[in-house]
């Protein structure tokens, strides 16, 4: 009988480490959770001179860089329904890969000139991506630029993948890099509403909107938005009231006579686009992953049909096998003109997203100056 007990203890404790385990993420996580307030003011690094746009054209590059971790050689394990075990998928890139990615992003800002960076998945000091402050090397890149850095995942340790804690995710400290040849009258972080069930949310990004105001020499103010919708929204539930949240917002804006560029990374497609014709596979498309018809129908939607701008991580970037999307676009205000907008194609070299280019420019009856002043 005693060596049935022995027995029966030490299966118990076996069972109950994991359970133990389990409860104390679950714990740390509830108690340490990221909760922003809806209305953040963000500071404004490396201010430039340039305080009031005068341009009637302007340029805006958006790129989710996928904190460097998600190159042309990268699978993802959450992606492929990962979440108890890593099954053999990357939870974390090789430091090699995270500085191959890096230095691609790097060398893209340097010579693809515009007058706005929006970027998406900036990692500031995460585990994931070797703590190296991403953020601060694109305002290297960018000396002249003004930017600001809007955090929207914030936690001390992810646990995930939970039945490999020697392989976990770890801390986070990422969100929206906004770089720009002018300096913002203010620029402020919005928290964008709905919010997973416990506790997924606990390790789940904060999804969140930067508005960077800017005088224009007319009076009005050109409103630039940094977006990242949420993923992983099964039924599309989350974006909708994100999406409407958002509607509301640049309706204000726009009533008031100002300009908006909304870009960024809207985990869905704008109305209309076939990924079939790209000539690879298409992604699944779930509920909630079309933008609706109905919105925002008198404003532009500015994309490259052409060239898909996200592909899945399954498995590493194969031409022609790999599922893609286009889910990284603009959204333009009435009172702009689209004079051009393209992908740029880097075959996912460097993220699982591609950068996407939009020029604009004021509308003829849409005056750039005030009364009296020379253009």
């Amino acid at each position: 009988m005693k060596a049935v007990r022995k027995i029966i203890k030490y299966l118990l404790i076996i069972i109950l480490i994991p359970i133990l385990y389990v409860a104390i993420c679950l714990a740390h996580g509830t108690f340490t959770d990221f909760q922003p307030e809806e209305s953040i003011s963000l500071d404004v690094d490396q201010a430039n001179d340039s305080k009031v746009i005068a341009d009637s054209s302007l340029s805006f590059v958006i790129w989710n860089v996928g904190y460097g971790g998600l190159g042309e050689e990268s699978d993802f394990f959450y992606d492929n329904g990962g979440f108890l075990t890593s099954a053999g998928k990357m939870v974390r890139a090789p430091k090699e890969n995270v500085e191959k990615n890096i230095d691609g992003a790097l060398a893209f800002l340097g010579k693809k000139e515009a007058d706005f960076y929006m970027l998406q998945e900036v990692d500031y000091n995460s585990k994931r991506s070797y703590k190296i402050n991403q953020y601060e090397k694109y305002k290297a890149a960018l000396p002249a630029y003004s930017s600001t850095f809007s955090v929207n995942y914030r936690a001390p340790r992810v646990p995930l993948p939970v039945f490999e804690p020697w392989n976990v995710m770890g801390k986070m400290e990422s969100g929206l890099g906004t770089f720009s040849k002018y300096t913002p009258s203010s620029s402020t972080r919005y928290q964008l509403p709905g919010e997973y069930p416990w506790p997924d949310r606990i390790f789940h990004l904060d999804r969140c909107a930067a508005f960077h105001r800017y005088p224009m020499a007319n009076g009005k103010e050109m409103i630039v938005v940094n977006v990242h919708n949420s993923a992983y929204d099964s039924g599309g539930t989350l974006k909708k009231a994100q999406m409407e949240y958002l509607q509301d917002k640049f309706n204000a804006e726009y009533e008031k006579g100002n300009y908006l560029i909304i870009g960024g990374d809207w985990n869905q497609r704008p109305h209309g686009i076939n990924p079939d014709e790209f000539g690879g596979k298409e992604l699944e498309n779930p509920e909630g992953m079309i933008v609706p018809e109905s919105y925002f129908s008198d404003w532009h939607w500015a994309y490259d049909p052409d060239t898909p701008t996200n592909r899945a991580l399954k498995d590493p970037y194969k031409a022609g096998e790999t599922r893609i999307n286009l889910i990284d676009f603009f959204l333009v205000s009435p009172n702009l003109e689209i004079d051009t907008v393209h992908t740029v194609d880097m075959q996912f070299a460097y993220s699982d997203h591609q950068p996407v280019f939009l020029g604009v420019s004021i509308k003829d009856d849409e005056p750039i100056t005030v009364e009296g002043e020379e253009e």
